[in-house]
Formats: structure tokens, C-alpha cells, sequence
């Protein structure tokens, strides 16, 4: 076995054999010939991939391990980690997806032959898709030293002194500010080990490093300074850089100028060949991009919190709020979904930015294969280290960090990017609403995702001043909760235009689409959100104006916010919705809740007749999958797009699909009539069936499906008997914050069908009754709401 061979944890075979990871762990107790760990902790072991497939298919407990499960493990078990490998499978999609006959020549062979074989052919693809900035691979069978990777695959100066190395529109002094060569000449001496302690190891990686590149406060200066300089710096011409171009640290501490990715050696893409084998044969059955958007999506699924990630229909809002463009740039990229959702046009150029390297490079493949765009990615911080200090972009998307104190404060005080005002250390994010303004053509609009604090914290009030004033700042509008992470707090959307004249009587638009929020964890209605946001600003755009839609929108006249705060918040500039039928709404509100009081009276179960235990004999909804009775599924963890979904906190509510999950082509769980469905996280008893109208919706993560065969088992009866509060106590497993329900533990009696539907029709009537008590409170909750709010602002009389 190769000491680079895939491995996988016991969590990863429980997922293969489905089974849960208590059997995993009575497997290794029982068989002595199961695989030995390779790798991992005493607590946390791994094991090799092949030796667990070959085990299970011995023990008859595997017959096939799907392609999509074989191809993930082998990413997320990848010996560099399962972000290389992502980059890696990137670049061959790609490749797959624009030339496949060089793959198909590539692939015929051994695994040395094919890793000696794609450098070459990746160049092909890389170099004409992201420029010339793509490094070279290093064309040996040899595994390459540090500088010797640095000198063959990153070549700096020739990059940035090329005229097309990414900075379109840039002055011909452009490429200096941010050269390579120059930044060991200005940093210090101190600076130096830093970079190399920060470095170390990885100056042959397969995409360039960027965090050394916010570490050091000197790169920052060099922004600053040459920006504002009328001439290039002393030091730029300075003979002391040439030295530094051989050294790893020097290269790899300079690389915003240059692209996100370059092309792999031969020896760092050997232990990858099985995962791009896999992905391969992903790529025949899902497509190439479809294929990246599968593993990229799963990645982004199993690390939530790693991640601040953009909504997909939030990206499509912002991306239509900034209308057509040829040249669009996101400077803190992300993932790449603002980009990514921008309507392709012929001849379109694509520019990002971010201080994650593997970001920076997974962004520009996913855009590779999403678009014929031209694309420019680029590693660092934007606002220190800004690769494209000469582009002027038709259009600017971005979703910038929040709350950042260590933004570059200190070391930007004279940048010229200030154009409003400089900001506070505390207001990180207008200065990303100076730079995407630095950054855009003369009319050229831009849409950042601010926190709601921005546009009233007073610390701000005078950049947000001279926005108004002169005409930058356009549109504020205010989300619902639940749009964006964070998910409690409704985040706001501003659009800015940099102005090419000012407006004579300008005007702003306010925008409040809070009443659009969705019941519970579920989020906004997006489809109505989109159609009121969108129709307001349209009109606004078209008449500078736009008549007051109460409660929803109105243009203010610029004159009435420069006050001492400059508060923008759109909540407190909208009047509240028409309340001349407030008290007729209330009226009708209190007759519903009479009515279904009435009902809820009606379906109160009667008194309960006293009986004697009964001892049935019992099965589990483990033996009942096995014997056929019934299918059980478990949620998915993507699906397409539009597809509505149940989540369990819809399933613990009782209220409608609420829910969404990330886009990919895996294939969702639909339900269906008769279905019942479990929550396998909380400690709850609760299992709901699936009538017509929440039929045909995708089954959420943390739910459990099983569909009877109606034969055999009578769904309300399995879902009343599964809600049992001891059933569900000896069925749950405990740990230190949560609780685990094990569906296949679960226990029902063995009944004659008739005998079930005699308990399924009681079950059935429970379950009336209980919805129509959350009616009641509901509707409770909003009379008492609509009184109060009746009495407060006048429109209800207290007689």
C-alpha cells in the first residue's frame, strides 16, 4: 500500500456501509481482520480507503461503494488535505471539460505516466483561461526543492512585468506597485524571518500562499505609498530585490500581483491521480461543472463554520441590483458566488480577490467552468495588498468580512482610495465601500452586503455624509432576517454608483423587506423579496425618484438625512404600512380565532376508558427496512436550486417547507403522501406525516424518511407509536450538548393492518387537534400584537 493512499475515519465507512458509527466501532471489537489503522489519533483513527472497500465487500455489507462516496472520501482523505484536493480535481475538470480528448490521451496508462503528463496538458488550459500569470509547471520527474519551485513555476518578474498580467486599464506604472521584487526591499529586516516562519513548507503548493501577505504590515505600506507617490519609489529601483527573487519567502510574499493558481508539478499531483480518476468518471455521469459544483458544495457543506458563505438567491439579487456588465470584479471573492451568479455576456472579464489563497483558486476554477468569461483571480487582502490598483470595473460585487479591527488602519492613513473620508479603526467596512468605489468606472455601479450597524454607528456619519453628498451612495436596503449569516440580525444591501456628475436634487432609496421573513430557521420568501426590491430600485433608476410605497420603500431627498447621525436605516425612515382598516383587520383576526377556538373545543380528545397494558409482541423500524415493510432514507446534503424543503424545524413547527440546501446536482430525498418523518436530532418525540400539500418538497438534513409499504403498515399508526415518550427515550444516545435519536431502534407492536388503522384514526385526530392549538396560539399572538401596536400608534381607541 502507498503511504499516500487514501484514508478515511470511521465516521466516513459508517457513511459507506450505512450503518450508524457504533457498528463501525462493534466491527472492529468482533473481526480481527479488520483494517488497522493507518493513520489518525488512538481516539480518532483512519483507515486506507482500498483496505476498508475490499473488507466490507468481503463481509457482504458493501456490493458497490457509489461513485459519489468513493470520489469524497478520496477528497476528504487526500494525504495534502481535502482543499488541494479540491484544486487539483479543479484543474482536471477543467481540463476534462474544454480539451477532453488530452485527458482521454492522458488517462491511458499508469498513475506516474498520467501525473508526468498533465502539467503539460493542464498549461493548456490554464494559461489561456486565467492568463499569463499562471505559473509554469516544473517539467521534471523530479520532486523539486522550495526554490527550485519558486524559481521554475512562479517566475515574478517576467509575470508582473508582462503587459497582460491581470491589471486591465492599469497606468503603465501600475505593475511597479505591487511587484514582487519590491516588496522584500521595503519590508525591513525584521520583517524577514516572519515570512519565512509563516512559509515554511510550502513554497510548493498548488496554489500561491497569501497569508504571509496580511502578516506583514510593510506590504501594506508599499500599497500606501506608491499609490500616492508622483513617481515610483527609490526603493523600487533599488538593486537589493534581484537577490530576493531566487528566495521562497520573497516570491510568495508578493504574490497579489500575480494569479490565484498555477499549474501543479507532476510529484504534488502523483498522490491525487486515484481522486482525479474518480472525478473523472463523475465528470461522464453529472458533467464537469457539475461535478466540481458537487465536491465544492460538500466541502462548503462538512465545514460550516469555516465558511462565511453567500446565498445563492441573495448572490442572484445583488448581481441584478448591479445589472448587466462586461467587466465585474468581487474583491473579498469568497467562494465565489457573487461572481458566479453575473449574467454572462461576450467578452466578459472577471476579476477576484482574496486573502485565502485556496479561495482565491478554487473561485477561479469554479468560474472557469462556469462561464467562456475571462477570469483574474488574484491572492491577498484587498484593502492591503490590492492586486488591480489600475481597474476600473463596470461593476463591483462583494460580501466583505464584518467587524474587522485589524483592516489596515494604521498603515493606509494616506491611501488614496479615501476619497469619502478616512474611516475608523471600528468602520472596516467603508473602507470596502471606498476601495469597490476606487475600483469602478466613471457610472459604473457597486453592491456590497453591509451589517446593519453601518449605516448608523457615528462614527461613520461623515463618510456616509459625503456619499450622500455627492451622490455615491444610491440605494440602502434593508433584508429580512434569515437572508445572510449572521442569520438573527437583518443585514443590509447598499448600491453605489461612482458619480460622473452630481445629481441636482439628488435622492436615495430606502428599502424594507423585513416583512418578508420566513417562519422560523427556514428564510425569506427570496422570490417575493427579489420582485419588490428589484421593482423599486428599477423605477428609481429610471426617474430618480420613486413615490412612497408604505411600509416597503420611498426616495429621500438627501437634505433630509444629513443630520448629526446620518442614520440610513431604512426602518427608521419608512412610515409604517396603511393602518386605516387597522381595526377591521383586528376584527377579523379575533373572529378567526374564535372560530378556531370553537374547533379546537370540538377536537378535544374524549375522556380516556381505563384499560389494562397491553403486552404486544414488538419490532423495531430496523427490522421492518430489512423484512421490506418499509424504505428509509435519510436527507441529503444538496440538491437543485428551486426545490423547496422540509426541515426539521418545519417538521418540530408543523408549518409548511421553509427551507433550502446548498445547490448541486446530488439527487434529493422527495417526499411523498404517506411518508413519515422523523427529526433525528433535540430529544423530542415527534414524527409528522406527510399530506398533499407538503408532498413533493426535499427532505432537509437531520430528518429521517421511511415510506410503509401500505400493505403492511398503516402510516399514521408508525408515526403515532414512534412519538412514544419511552419509545424515543430507549432509542436516544446522548452526548455532551445534543441528543441522537436512532430511528432503527424504535419500537411499534405487531398488529393486523385493521387493527393499526383502529390506532392510526386516534393518532390521526390527535394530530387535528394539535395543529389547530398552534393555530389558536398564533393567531393569539397576533391579536395581542395587533393591539398593542393599534393602541401605541392611534388607530385603535382604548374604549
Amino acid at each position: 500500500m502507498q503511504d499516500n493512499a487514501t484514508e478515511v475515519t470511521a465516521a466516513g465507512i459508517a457513511r459507506l456501509a450505512g450503518v450508524g458509527r457504533a457498528a463501525v466501532s462493534n466491527w472492529r471489537r468482533r473481526h480481527a481482520d479488520f483494517p488497522k489503522p493507518v493513520g489518525g489519533t488512538e481516539t480518532s483513527p483512519s483507515f486506507a480507503l482500498t483496505e476498508v472497500e475490499a473488507w466490507l465487500r468481503k463481509q457482504g455489507k458493501l456490493a458497490e461503494v457509489p461513485l459519489r462516496e468513493r470520489v469524497w472520501q478520496q477528497l476528504v482523505g487526500h494525504p495534502e488535505g481535502p482543499l488541494t484536493a479540491l484544486v487539483h480535481a479543479g484543474c482536471v475538470l477543467l481540463l476534462i471539460h474544454e480539451r477532453p480528448t488530452v485527458w482521454l490521451d492522458a488517462v491511458a496508462g499508469s498513475d506516474e505516466r498520467l501525473a508526468a503528463l498533465l502539467p503539460g496538458a493542464l498549461d493548456q488550459v490554464l494559461t489561456p483561461r486565467f492568463g499569463d500569470a499562471v505559473g509554469r509547471p516544473v517539467h521534471s520527474g523530479r520532486p523539486a526543492s522550495a526554490s527550485s519551485a519558486v524559481n521554475a513555476v512562479d517566475a515574478p518578474q517576467a509575470v508582473d512585468s508582462a503587459p497582460d498580467a491581470g491589471a486591465v486599464n492599469a497606468p503603465p506604472s501600475a505593475p511597479t506597485v505591487n511587484a514582487p521584487s519590491t516588496a522584500p526591499a521595503v519590508n525591513t529586516a525584521p520583517a524577514t524571518p516572519d515570512v519565512n516562519s509563516s512559509l515554511a513548507g510550502r513554497a510548493a503548493g498548488p496554489f500561491t500562499p497569501a497569508p504571509a501577505v496580511n502578516t506583514l504590515a510593510s506590504t501594506s505600506s508599499v500599497n500606501a505609498a506608491t499609490a500616492n507617490a508622483p513617481a515610483p519609489s527609490p526603493a523600487v529601483n533599488a538593486p537589493t530585490p534581484a537577490p530576493a527573487v531566487n528566495a521562497p519567502t520573497a516570491t510568495l510574499a508578493a504574490t497579489p500581483s500575480g494569479n490565484a493558481l498555477r499549474v501543479p508539478t507532476g510529484p504534488q499531483l502523483l498522490p491525487s491521480v486515484p481522486l482525479l480518476r474518480g472525478a473523472a468518471e463523475l465528470a461522464a455521469d453529472l458533467g464537469a461543472r457539475q461535478a466540481f459544483e458537487f465536491l465544492l458544495g460538500r466541502h462548503l457543506d462538512a465545514n460550516p463554520r469555516q465558511y462565511t458563505l453567500t446565498p445563492a438567491d441573495l448572490a442572484g439579487l445583488m448581481a441584478d441590483l448591479a445589472g448587466p456588465a462586461r467587466s465585474v470584479l468581487d474583491p473579498a471573492c469568497g467562494t465565489g458566488a457573487l461572481l458566479r451568479a453575473v449574467d454572462p455576456r461576450p467578452g466578459q472579464e472577471l476579476y477576484a480577490q482574496d486573502g485565502a489563497p485556496d479561495l482565491a483558486a478554487l473561485t477561479a476554477l469554479r468560474l472557469a467552468l462556469h462561464s467562456r468569461a475571462d477570469v483574474r483571480a488574484a491572492v491577498g487582502d484587498s484593502l492591503r495588498a490590492d492586486a488591480r490598483p489600475g481597474l476600473r470595473a463596470e461593476a463591483v460585487l462583494c460580501h466583505p468580512p464584518f467587524n474587522e479591527r485589524n483592516w489596515g488602519h494604521d498603515e493606509l492613513a494616506y491611501d488614496a482610495r479615501w476619497e469619502y473620508g478616512f474611516p475608523a479603526r471600528t468602520e472596516s467596512e467603508l473602507a470596502w465601500v471606498q476601495h469597490a468605489l476606487a475600483r469602478l468606472a466613471d457610472g459604473g455601479t457597486a453592491v456590497l452586503l453591509m451589517p446593519p450597524a453601518a449605516a448608523s454607528r457615528r462614527s461613520g456619519r461623515r463618510i456616509r455624509a459625503d456619499l450622500l453628498r455627492r451622490g455615491a451612495l444610491r440605494a440602502v436596503v434593508a433584508l429580512p432576517v434569515g437572508a445572510a449569516p449572521p442569520y438573527n440580525i437583518p443585514l443590509h444591501v447598499w448600491v453605489l454608483r461612482r458619480p460622473d456628475r452630481t445629481p441636482a436634487t439628488p435622492e436615495v432609496l430606502l428599502v424594507d423587506s423585513g416583512r418578508f421573513a420566513g417562519e422560523g430557521r427556514g428564510g425569506p420568501d427570496w422570490a417575493a423579496v427579489r420582485d419588490a426590491v428589484l421593482d423599486a430600485w428599477r423605477a428609481f433608476a429610471r426617474a430618480g425618484r420613486l413615490d412612497e410605497r408604505p411600509g416597503l420603500a420611498r426616495s429621500v431627498p438627501v437634505i433630509e438625512l444629513l443630520d448629526d447621525d446620518v442614520d440610513l436605516a431604512p426602518a427608521r425612515h419608512l412610515p409604517p404600512p396603511a393602518v386605516a382598516d387597522g381595526a377591521e383587520q383586528l376584527t377579523a383576526v379575533r373572529e378567526r380565532l374564535g372560530a378556531t377556538l370553537r374547533l379546537t373545543a370540538d377536537l378535544t380528545p374524549p375522556p380516556a376508558d381505563p384499560a389494562p397494558a397491553a403486552r404486544w409482541p414488538l419490532t423495531t423500524v430496523g427490522e421492518l427496512a430489512r423484512g421490506g415493510a418499509l424504505v428509509m432514507r435519510t436527507g441529503g446534503n444538496g440538491g437543485h436550486a428551486r426545490v423547496p424543503v422540509l426541515t426539521d424545524h418545519d417538521v418540530l413547527a408543523g408549518s409548511a417547507p421553509s427551507g433550502t440546501l446548498p445547490e448541486s446536482e446530488e439527487e434529493a430525498v422527495m417526499t411523498e403522501p404517506g411518508d413519515v418523518v422523523v427529526p433525528v436530532l433535540g430529544g423530542g418525540s415527534v414524527a409528522r406525516v406527510i399530506d398533499d400539500a407538503t408532498a413533493g418538497a426535499a427532505l432537509g438534513r437531520n430528518l429521517v424518511l421511511l415510506r410503509p409499504d401500505g400493505t403492511a403498515l398503516d402510516p399514521w399508526f408508525l408515526a403515532g407509536f414512534l412519538r412514544g415518550t419511552a419509545n424515543n427515550r430507549q432509542a436516544s444516545s446522548y452526548a455532551s450538548t445534543a441528543t441522537r435519536l436512532d430511528v432503527r431502534r424504535l419500537q411499534l407492536p405487531r398488529l393486523p393492518l385493521d387493527e393499526q388503522r383502529r390506532y392510526g384514526a386516534r393518532f390521526r385526530a390527535l394530530d387535528e387537534f394539535e395543529r389547530a392549538l398552534r393555530h389558536a396560539s398564533r393567531l393569539g399572538e397576533q391579536l395581542v400584537r395587533g393591539m398593542y401596536d393599534g393602541l401605541t400608534d392611534g388607530t385603535v381607541a382604548p374604549d
